[in-house]
């Protein structure tokens, strides 16, 4: 696969093959998990929202299997501070919205957010589009393999605070999880992990793809983190 810089008009493949063994579940709840299995939020039916991306990227460390990602930037207009997957919005270059368009934006943007090079992923699954009524985002997760691991760090401070790497072990671990309680009534789940509370849509993915990949272990859902208006 060629940089993602470099794949505008050329196909954007998504490829099984030579995933590691741990990857089979997953690769399995992506195939068969319905839209309303992982969010109550649905795109709007007339066409509404702003097209965007988010690469849920897979790699392997020195404790196994983790995931990617990054803080947001706590001077940034929407979800600030929060961390998430990188991702964001389609650009026209990116191609069409219902075809490979966001598996390019979502390379696209890990590029410009933490530096990666898109050459040492491979894409293999796409997740039913979601919606994020507060900033009205229409989100494609987009699912990858850090084959050849590359370095990672803030490009831009000004978009993005820190980028770190979260094993699947301290996500699954029961003592690290919890509900996140909104002055505005909502409550999802919660991560609390690398010195990060990881909350809301990123938070929610996550929880899904454990569940359904079957490395959900019981925790205590009354546990609560209360968040603030600003969030």
């Amino acid at each position: 696969m060629t940089r993602a810089s470099e794949t505008q008009g050329g196909p954007v493949v998504l490829s099984k093959e030579g995933l590691p063994g741990w990857l089979d579940p997953v690769v399995r709840a992506v195939e068969t998990v319905e839209p309303r299995q992982l969010s109550r939020f649905l795109p709007p039916k007339d066409g509404a929202g702003r097209q965007s991306a988010v690469l849920i990227l897979f790699g392997e460390g020195e404790r196994g299997p983790e995931l990617l990602l990054m803080e947001r930037a706590s001077s940034l207009r929407s979800h600030a501070g929060q961390p998430s997957f990188p991702g964001g919005a389609l650009d026209p270059e990116d191609g069409d919205p219902q075809g490979d368009g966001p598996l390019r934006a979502a390379l696209r943007e890990a590029e410009e957010e933490t530096g990666l090079d898109p050459s040492g992923v491979q894409l293999f699954g796409v997740l039913p589009k979601l919606y994020i009524p507060v900033s009205a985002f229409v989100v494609t997760p987009v699912l990858g393999w850090w084959r050849e691991p590359s370095p990672v760090g803030v490009v831009d401070p000004n978009e993005t605070a820190r980028v770190f790497t979260v094993p699947v072990a301290d996500l699954t671990d029961p003592a690290n999880r919890a509900t996140a309680t909104h002055p505005s009534g909502h409550r999802g789940p919660a991560f609390l992990v690398e010195s990060a509370l990881v909350w809301g849509f990123t938070a929610g993915i996550i929880d899904r793809l454990l569940h359904f990949a079957g490395w959900e272990r019981p925790w205590d859902r009354g546990k609560q983190v209360p968040l603030d208006w600003r969030s």
